[in-house]
């Protein structure tokens, strides 16, 4: 049987939500794990409130093999995001003596005071493990099946190239595209009809307007080559039956 190795991200910042940040890891998150044959099933946008992180992680990784995390592990006062996993895996959050090390040492060579402020980047959950961070030191951790990185992208790339290596891939999604000239009012129903007939595959239309004219792409994914190739004839079939009688 196909293993399916399914995750969620938590992705923590009010300024996400305000608008003043734009979010990109998401995308780049799920590109990697598609890429790994690991499922991304869902995304959560939380505040910088601990109860609010504490529901989403506890939620999450009751439900799925991986849960990310990104933000909330710098050095400012709302940078709770240590203080929240602790409190979601009821275990004390204190300083990790290898991450001081680290950052002491690492502003020092810089000539730079080892401030509370940034001492604050040392804290982690009783029993996590470091995700190493090549850019700015500071490191992640994983604490259960629980990876916790930093929001700035350029951070959390690296961060994730390095637990990347540590993660169980499953049976990689296959897919295919159809180019259909009709709208899904058109073609709904009968595409309904093909995925109930092809259950083992996921069936998606997608909307397209270009050069003045609007289609619609139809992506069939399955872990079956047999599989898809079978719905991906069903949907070819059906456009071009749509087709003839236009």
């Amino acid at each position: 049987m196909s293993e399916i190795i399914t995750a969620a991200m938590i992705v923590i910042g009010d300024e996400i939500l305000s608008g003043r940040t734009k979010d990109r890891n998401i995308g780049h998150l799920a590109d990697v794990l598609t890429a790994i044959g690991i499922d991304l099933k869902e995304v959560r946008i939380v505040a910088d409130e601990e109860a609010a992180i504490v529901e989403a992680v506890n939620a999450v990784r009751a439900r799925y093999t991986y849960v990310f995390t990104t933000g909330g592990i710098g050095p400012t006062h709302d940078d709770i995001t240590a203080d929240s996993i602790s409190a979601a895996f009821t275990v004390p959050c204190g300083y990790d003596d290898r991450a001081f090390a680290m950052l002491e040492a690492h502003y020092a060579a810089r000539g730079m005071e080892f401030t509370e402020a940034r001492r604050r980047m040392a804290r982690m959950p009783q029993g996590a493990t470091h995700i190493d961070n090549p850019i700015s030191i500071a490191p992640g951790f994983v604490i259960g099946n629980v990876h916790v990185m930093a929001g700035v992208p350029a951070i959390f790339q690296a961060m994730l190239d390095n637990v990347v290596p540590t993660l169980k891939g499953g049976t990689k999604l296959l897919s295919g595209a159809v180019h259909c000239p009709h709208g899904e009012g058109t073609i709904g129903g009968p595409l309904g009809e093909i995925q109930k007939r092809h259950p083992d595959t996921i069936i998606g239309s997608y909307p397209k307007y270009q050069d003045g004219s609007f289609w619609t792409e139809l992506v069939v994914r399955a872990r079956d080559p047999e599989k898809l190739e079978a719905a991906l004839a069903e949907v070819r079939a059906m456009v071009e039956g749509i087709s003839a009688k236009a």
